[in-house]
């Protein structure tokens, strides 16, 4: 299984897959809608075939068709001096292990079987240490502008697209990967979510909240999106909840 979620920066918002979605530009979220799960499946199915004898894995695999999609991205929306740039998260599941890769501010959280919320990614925040040294030795600067922004433009320190500012190597499209254990943590669900759901929510309050309405459509989705919204979040709200098969109540969607 492998699910994308592309989400554009600036509050700007394309649905993949989720429950809701608000915004404007699409563009570059699009792209990457219509572009990497095809990507992706080939290479996998590739990968697959001859496993025992690639040189490849599924972090590899992630990390250079994200990067790759990037490059096609770029050279396409400079064309057209398009500035749009997404967030890309992906949760790809096999066997006993779940993988997720990141790039940007949208976030996973997996609940445990013991009800505990372990995060799956971590956000790229221009004011992060790591992000903001990064920046700085690039030439760029942050500000604060509502919130802390990569040349007083970008809430995000890494994006797909946002070509005026890879032009000057201080946004950068490398995602994080991680790799988790499920025997180990032997998971209920995850949440795959924008960053407008954890501007409302900490990673322990949604799975509280979720954990308490997956017998509801869509595993309790909609039911926080719009308590995001209630709640004054003023940014895109996204949000996928998947249900893995050992949990007890409804299989995986």
């Amino acid at each position: 299984m492998c699910v994308c979620l592309g989400l554009s920066g600036n509050g700007r918002v394309a649905q993949l897959q989720g429950t809701a979605a608000r915004g404007k530009i699409k563009s570059a979220a699009e792209y990457v809608k219509s572009r990497l799960p095809e990507v992706l499946k080939q290479h996998l199915q590739d990968y697959e075939k001859d496993k025992e004898n690639s040189v490849l894995s599924y972090q590899t695999i992630l990390e250079q068709q994200i990067l790759s999609i990037d490059r096609e991205m770029l050279e396409k929306l400079t064309v057209s001096y398009d500035e749009a740039g997404t967030t890309c998260l992906i949760a790809l599941l096999s066997d006993k292990e779940l993988t997720v890769a990141n790039v940007g501010d949208s976030r996973g959280v997996l609940c445990d079987k013991d009800g505990n919320a372990i995060p799956l990614s971590h956000d790229h925040k221009p004011y992060q240490l790591k992000e903001r040294k990064r920046i700085k030795r690039a030439g760029g600067f942050i500000s604060f502008n509502g919130s802390w922004r990569v040349q007083g433009i970008l809430a995000m320190s890494r994006s797909l697209g946002d070509y005026p500012l890879k032009n000057l190597n201080v946004v950068i499209p490398d995602p994080d990967i991680l790799t988790f254990d499920l025997d180990k943590l032997q998971p209920e669900f995850m949440i795959l979510a924008s960053d407008g759901l954890w501007d409302a929510f900490s990673n322990e309050e949604a799975v509280r909240f979720i954990k308490e309405r997956l017998d509801e459509p869509h595993f309790g989705a909609k039911s926080i999106v719009l308590q995001s919204f209630y709640r004054g979040c003023p940014d895109n709200i996204t949000v996928m909840v998947v249900k893995f098969r050992n949990s007890s109540k409804t299989e995986e969607q």
